[in-house]
Order: structure tokens, then C-alpha cells, then sequence
């Protein structure tokens, strides 16, 4: 349904080929999104990870990975893997590909990191809402396309992306670097999937701090380019006003006020006298 609603819009709106690729990728991926969203918040209330989030650390390592954490899980990877071919198929422009390299790579990099070091549940507490704010960024812009006009979803947007920075730094530094720090069994134990040493709560909380730090000053930039397009939109014309040469304008006065009077005077009823004399 949604892929024949995208291309009814894409031919009323005749978008350019960028708006047209950017559409497209912005549907496509508020869709995964949303859905992504809607199933993690359903397992993390069936495993009762929001009424009680120190499970997050005192269940771990985890005795036995549940079927729809572990389904969830294969999902995701195998949607951000298929996303290196889909770069050729959507014939994505040159210059977009490294962004777009990047953007993948990290989502593959943590969702992998934190399957095989038994974070799975750490990891769907940070992606929950992560992917709602993505959700919420995509369908902003499908609105922007449609209408120029349309900024409310954006300043929303805004707030919620710094709120969900500050949220996920707070879940991994009170998980890893207070909860499993504290734990007794710290003893790196690959039969029973316990990574929970020193060297791997440093890894993981320097990598989360590194990502979040990146994604803020892409956040940065992006909005001071959407304020400097914004003011430069909003700027008035300068107006010039027409340039008069004064000493023109007088000597076409002067002629016209002669010609005016050398008319007059060839026709007044003196002159007829003396040519008729």
C-alpha cells in the first residue's frame, strides 16, 4: 500500500530526481521504523523490561535468549544488510554514498555488537526509542516534500533527538558502568556468553559515547544549514531605486517649456498680423 501511495504522490508532485530519491527513502524507512518501534516496545513490556529496568543488568549474561528477541534481532540485520544492494538498485548518487555507507555501517556495528555480547536487551532498550525518533524525522520530511511550509515536525524532531541522545547515554553508563560493574561474576566466560569484564564495559560505553557525539554534530550542522537556508529564504529584496540624471531631466524641461512657447508664439494673432502686412 505504501510504495502505490508513494508513487501517485512522486507523480502529482513531478518531484526533481534528488526529492524523488530522498521520498522514496524517507517512506521506506518511516515504515521499517514505525514497525520496528511497535514490536520492541511489545516485547520489552512482555519480558517486563519497563517496570523493572534493572534487569537489564542483573539478568545478565542471559540464560536463554527468548525466540522473539532473537527473531527481532534477524530481522534488523537482515534489513540493514540488504541495504548495501539497495544503494544500487535505487541508483543512489555518488557523492550520497559514503553518508549512506556510514549511516548503515553504524547501525550494523552496534545491533551485531550488542547480539554477540549478550546485550540484546540493552540494545532493544536503546533502539525503541532511537527508531521512534527516526520515524518521527522521516515522516516530517514526506510532509516537507509534499509542503514546503510544514516545519512543525521538525522542531519536535529536534527536541526529541537531544532528549534521545541524553536518554541513551543515561540507560548505558547506569547499565555498564554502574550495573554490570557491580556484578560478582566478572569473569570473561564464552560457554556461558559472560563478556562482562573491564576491557569489553569500556569498548562498549566508548563506542556508545563516540556514536552519540558523532550523530550530535551531524545534528549540529544539519540544523545551522536548515537556519542559514531559513534566514536567506526570509531575507527581503532589496529594491534599487531608478537613477535620475538631474542635468537630463532639466534640459528635457527646458526644451520642452521652448518648444512649448515657440508653438504658441507662431500661432498667436500678432504674428499672423505682421505676416499678412
Amino acid at each position: 500500500m505504501l510504495p502505490f501511495q508513494q508513487q501517485k504522490i512522486n507523480r502529482r508532485m513531478h518531484f526533481s530526481k534528488t526529492k524523488h530519491s530522498k521520498f522514496n527513502e524517507s517512506g521506506q524507512l518511516s515504515a521499517f521504523y514505525l514497525f520496528s518501534c511497535i514490536w520492541g516496545t511489545f516485547i520489552l513490556v512482555s519480558e517486563n523490561y519497563i517496570s523493572d529496568p534493572t534487569i537489564l543488568w542483573r539478568a545478565y549474561p542471559p540464560n536463554l535468549m527468548t525466540f522473539q528477541v532473537k527473531f527481532f534481532y534477524i530481522l534488523q540485520l537482515a534489513y540493514w544488510f540488504h541495504a548495501f544492494p539497495e544503494l544500487y538498485f535505487q541508483k543512489t548518487k555518488k557523492e550520497d554514498i559514503p553518508r549512506q555507507l556510514v549511516y548503515i555501517g553504524l547501525y550494523l556495528f552496534h545491533i551485531v555488537g550488542a547480539y554477540l555480547l549478550n546485550l540484546n536487551h540493552l540494545g532493544l532498550v536503546l533502539l525503541v526509542p532511537h527508531y521512534f525518533v527516526e520515524f518521527l524525522f522521516h515522516i516530517s520530511r514526506l510532509f516537507y516534500f509534499t509542503d514546503e511550509k510544514y516545519q512543525k515536525g521538525f522542531s519536535l524532531w529536534a527536541v526529541l533527538f537531544v532528549l534521545g541522545r541524553l536518554l541513551t547515554l543515561i540507560l548505558s553508563v547506569l547499565t555498564v558502568g554502574f550495573g554490570l560493574a557491580r556484578a560478582e561474576n566478572q569473569k570473561l566466560d564464552f560457554s556461558t556468553g559472560n563478556f562482562n569484564v573491564l576491557g569489553v564495559r569500556i569498548a562498549v560505553l566508548a563506542s556508545i559515547c563516540i556514536t552519540q557525539a558523532f550523530m550530535m554534530w551531524k545534528f549540529i550542522n544539519f540544523q545551522l544549514r536548515r537556519w542559514r537556508e531559513h534566514s536567506t529564504f526570509q531575507a527581503p529584496a532589496v529594491k534599487k531605486k531608478p537613477t535620475v540624471t538631474k542635468g537630463r531631466s532639466r534640459k528635457g524641461t527646458e526644451n520642452g517649456v521652448n518648444g512649448t512657447v515657440t508653438s504658441n508664439g507662431a500661432d498667436s494673432p500678432r504674428n499672423r498680423k505682421e505676416k499678412s502686412s
